[in-house]
């Protein structure tokens, strides 16, 4: 009878066994449409009792997966969800320039400008020529503001969406976390869990779309989901992530774990959708905000510079400069050169001139004996040479020269050079085009120079990785040495600080730059700054545009002197002329050699310092407008390649993941056959068993 017992309680195990096979394959041809569904195979193993096989065992019911091909899928969707939305935005903000090709390019504004004053300059007279020349400037300026602005209204968007995708994140590490509690209960009783894992994984598919996650599976069965540096995200309980932004700073993401109640840790995004939109919002946006303000700035600088070279006729009885953010003993300092200050009478004849001499530091009155002067005494020197002629005023970093009589005033600016510029210009004296902030930031300051900063105001940096993770915030004090030299060894200092990680450096034209140094190669923005030169005058970071704050807004600061907006006719387009006889009209009206140098301002080289793709160059502004337009295509370009190439990796990861867990149709048929021929043969063997059983009863009760 124990022999009875045996054969079936081994038929018995077997059709159970079968039974959950064919359970198994009957779920997997049922789903095989289903996305995500990841097809299930029933382990066996051999029954063995006191050392005696008696039949079969379902030991598990598992999903067929290979965790090398879930990760490198995991992977290959996280770079095609960094570059499918990089590559998006950043088209939409080539597409915002214009077609280079197109006379309505933003790059080819430049062009239709010089254009005009070229046309003017053969007709200086002519108030409708003037006039147009004006409103392409203006349309010139209108569109590189309203560039800027759709720039900013872009990074405001990538702000947005970074919010939404980390609160989509919170929700699937809670949901992860979640099934691993009912994945583990369901592998606990030797359950099937593979419903809870399906749908965990498919949670995980989507998680890896958004942000880079390292999966490892848990002994109990679910998963735990770690940052790229091993910071716990899922397990037990799911981890806050928290986006971080100011204006001023990078953006990062930090992670606050389950119950902590300590300070967010910021954490590595190497790669996901949310990496994707922090590389436009840190990097990419502000970097084509920086360049095209410091490609607006220097075109409006050459403008400018000619304008400023030139006067109009009659020559206007005030010239008032723009807020240098200097004192002027500092402004007038390190001028090297000659300039020569003119008072004409209405028709345009030379009443009285003030020559200056930077390099002998001497001024000279209609051309008689040189008489000394210095930056310290340089204003009542210039007062006393104009004498009754004009005056000379200095107020809130802008110099004003004026004339009196009813006579005007006209400079010639000679050979005269400072950080590039001209006497006249560099104070923005006669500027066509004007800035409601410090936008060029050639200040003209060499370590030798005041900095005007008092000692004890701060200035608090923050030093980031680059992916905008931050490494520290830095305070730095300025010191109670006086100099541009002190200033710069206490922004320097290794203590104090940023000298751990990156220097500050002070060029030829006095523009304050700072480059990381290895092995963080840490970017530098500003958190507060209250410093600020003199009384009520520019700080550190707007003197010398510092921060993405100040050089990302510098495009939409300019535009046309309302004086010459609302009359044309005072427009600068002929020169002085202090070669000519005396009594003679050293501006005349019909002179257009003003416009001619306007016209040709696109064709002088600048300095242009390192913005967006581009480092620092010198070369013409027609030229940088083509290197320009040329880098905002090429990064678009290259965008679509990494998003293309991130595609196809991902396309052939899902499809060799999908070839290992997707349901093959042909092989559970094979299956469903071999589950119903051993379910058959169990049964087969229970009913042979029972008859036997049954006769051995019958012979039994005969006896």
């Amino acid at each position: 009878m124990s022999s009875l017992s045996v054969a079936l309680s081994t038929a018995t195990s077997g059709l159970m066994a079968a039974q959950t096979g064919l359970n198994t394959v009957s779920d997997n041809i049922a789903n095989v449409n289903t996305p995500g569904y990841v097809r299930k195979t029933v382990d066996q193993q051999q029954l063995n009792v006191n050392g005696m096989g008696q039949g079969v065992q379902v030991t598990d019911v598992r999903r067929v997966t290979d965790q090398y091909l879930q990760l490198a899928s995991l992977t290959a969707g996280s770079d095609s969800g960094r570059y499918d939305v990089y590559s998006q935005y950043l088209d939409n903000a080539q597409s915002l320039f214009g077609d280079p090709s197109s006379t309505t390019s933003f790059f080819n504004g430049l062009d239709t400008v010089y254009s005009d004053f070229a046309s003017a300059a053969n007709d200086p007279s002519n108030n409708l020529l003037r006039s147009q020349g004006v409103s392409d400037v203006q349309d010139f300026l209108g569109q590189a503001n309203q560039i800027n602005g759709q720039l900013s209204q872009l990074g405001s968007t990538v702000d947005t969406r970074v919010s939404a995708d980390v609160d989509q994140v919170n929700s699937l590490l809670t949901q992860i976390s979640g099934l691993n509690s009912n994945i583990s209960r369901a592998n606990l009783v030797n359950a099937d869990a593979s419903g809870a894992e399906n749908i965990q994984s498919q949670l995980l598919d989507q998680l890896s779309t958004l942000i880079s996650v390292k999966v490892t599976q848990r002994t109990g069965g679910g998963v735990d989901v770690r940052s790229p540096e091993g910071v716990l995200l899922a397990g037990d309980q799911a981890a806050t992530l928290a986006y971080n932004s100011t204006i001023s700073t990078p953006g990062y993401i930090s992670a606050t774990p389950a119950g902590a109640t300590g300070t967010a840790q910021p954490i590595q995004i190497s790669s996901g959708e949310i990496r994707g939109l922090l590389d436009l919002r840190n990097t990419a946006l502000p970097g084509l905000a920086d360049q095209l303000g410091e490609f607006t700035t220097q075109a409006v600088q050459q403008l400018n510079d000619a304008h400023n070279a030139s006067s109009a006729v009659p020559a206007p009885a005030t010239l008032t400069g723009r807020d240098t953010g200097l004192d002027l003993p500092t402004a007038v300092s390190n001028f090297t050169g000659q300039s020569t200050i003119a008072i004409v009478d209405s028709n345009g004849v030379v009443q009285h001139t003030v020559a200056i001499d930077f390099d002998a530091q001497t001024m000279s009155v209609d051309g008689g004996a040189a008489t000394a002067t210095s930056p310290t005494t340089f204003l009542a020197d210039l007062n006393s040479a104009l004498g009754a002629n004009g005056s000379a005023s200095f107020t809130n970093g802008a110099l004003s020269i004026s004339a009196t009589g009813g006579n005007g005033v006209a400079i010639d600016e000679g050979t005269s050079q400072k950080a590039g510029r001209g006497f006249s210009a560099f104070f923005g004296l006669n500027d066509l085009v004007q800035s409601s902030a410090y936008a060029n930031y050639q200040t003209g300051l060499q370590p030798t120079d005041q900095s005007g900063f008092a000692p004890g105001q701060q200035i608090t940096f923050r030093l980031s990785q680059a992916d905008g993770k931050p490494i520290r915030d830095v305070t730095v004090t300025m010191p109670a040495g006086p100099l541009m030299s002190d200033m710069l060894t206490a922004l320097n200092s290794s203590s104090s600080g940023v000298g751990l990680y990156g220097q500050f450096s002070l060029d030829a034209n006095g523009t304050l730059s700072f480059a990381g140094g290895p092995p963080t190669n840490a970017s530098l923005s500003v958190v507060a700054d209250t410093t600020s030169r003199g009384a009520g005058g520019p700080s550190v970071s707007q003197l010398f545009g510092i921060g993405v704050v100040q050089r990302s807004a510098r495009a939409s600061s300019f535009a046309v002197n309302p004086a010459i907006v609302s009359d044309p006719t005072q427009l600068a387009l002929a020169q002085l002329d202090l070669t000519v006889a005396p009594g003679a009209a050293a501006l005349r009206p019909g002179d257009g050699s003003g416009a001619l140098a306007i016209s040709a301002s696109g064709d002088n080289t600048a300095t242009f310092q390192a913005a967006g793709t581009l480092g620092q160059v010198s070369m013409t502004i027609s030229r940088y407008a083509a290197e320009f337009g040329g880098a905002v295509g090429r990064q678009a370009a290259s965008a679509a390649t990494q998003q293309q190439s991130a595609d196809a990796i991902q396309t052939e990861a899902t499809n060799r993941r999908s070839s290992v867990e997707s349901v093959n149709l042909d092989e559970e048929l094979v299956h469903l056959q071999t589950y119903q021929q051993a379910y058959n043969a169990s049964a087969r063997m229970i009913q042979a068993t029972s008859d036997l059983f049954n006769t051995l009863m019958t012979m039994t009760a005969g006896v």
